[in-house]
């Protein structure tokens, strides 16, 4: 959406309207492929998998009562995970996405659903083609049903009808985007479980940025972040959520697309103005090394 519908990313194409839809339904065909590839050549001599990483937020509904707020948080969730994750899963679209899609497209006058459609072999073909999920998870948004015009020139957003709220009392350590909110992830990996048949899971990315450097490297906020999103999986896998593992994102400060170097993720802090780049482990370093050589919170009483 980034790349080829705001222009945002790179490649930074405007396709309003289409480019996204088109470009993730090559993605998943792609993904297909290489999966047969493997699944054909490789996997009786290696026995490995192939999976794919996927990103998404957690919709909560405004008013868990209101039927239409409810299914409003539903459509965000589909059309974030769901859009890639049901056909690899399910075998097709979300129905509520090619709904959606499909009634925006006709209001435009168009002969066809801007959202591709897959034939009855591409679905069979594409049907089951992960070994497990990857998941990347950031933050949360209440989500509630919101009307968008008749527009000419519609996308990705608006095909959605549905507006995003924060709790203001949310901890935003980091960019502004970016909320912690831990028990959404807990929310997130119970519905994969329920929608997708329970899935092998690598929790892939999870982490955030700072919003200004300590001088002493007191990264108090992702200490923080990471401490409450740990506890969820936890929690999640009490439920019997099939976690397997999870990535702390990341082990380094980089290149983070658009924002450049301006945005630091990393447990160590790296001093780009020096021609060495040196590096340097901030308190979350630390923090998630205990975490590692206890195999989970090391002071029980963390646990929530």
């Amino acid at each position: 959406e980034n790349g080829y519908e705001t222009g945002e990313h790179a490649p930074g194409l405007k396709l309003g309207g289409c480019g996204a839809y088109k470009a993730a339904h090559h993605i998943i065909k792609t993904h297909a492929k290489v999966w047969h590839s493997y699944n054909n050549t490789w996997r009786r001599e290696q026995r490995g998998m192939v999976g794919i990483s996927l990103t998404s937020g957690w919709g909560e509904p405004v008013d868990p009562h209101s039927q239409t707020d409810r299914e409003a948080a539903e459509r965000y969730i589909q059309f974030h995970l769901g859009w890639f994750a049901n056909p690899i899963y399910r075998g097709d679209y979300p129905e509520v996405m090619k709904n959606y899609v499909g009634k925006k497209s006709a209001q435009q006058g168009l002969g066809t659903s801007r959202l591709p459609t897959f034939s009855v072999q591409e679905k069979t073909y594409i049907k089951g083609t992960s070994d497990f999920l990857g998941i990347g998870h950031f933050t949360t948004r209440y989500v509630l049903q919101k009307n968008f015009p008749f527009l000419q020139v519609s996308g990705y957003h608006t095909d959605r009808d549905l507006a995003e709220l924060v709790d203001p009392n949310w901890p935003a350590p980091g960019p502004k985007w970016l909320y912690s909110v831990p028990w959404g992830f807990r929310r997130l990996l119970n519905f994969i479980k329920t929608q997708y048949g329970n899935p092998l899971i690598y929790v892939t990315e999870n982490g955030v940025s700072e919003a200004a450097q300590c001088s002493e490297l007191c990264d108090e906020g992702r200490i923080h972040y990471l401490r409450g999103y740990i506890n969820e999986i936890l929690k999640a896998l009490n439920d019997g959520v099939n976690v397997k593992g999870y990535t702390a994102w990341s082990l380094l400060d980089k290149f983070e697309w658009n924002k450049g170097f301006s945005e630091k993720f990393g447990l160590y802090h790296i001093d780009f103005k020096n021609k060495n780049k040196p590096r340097y482990p901030k308190a979350s370093a630390d923090y998630y090394k205990e975490i590692i050589s206890a195999n989970g919170f090391p002071n029980p009483r963390e646990v929530m």
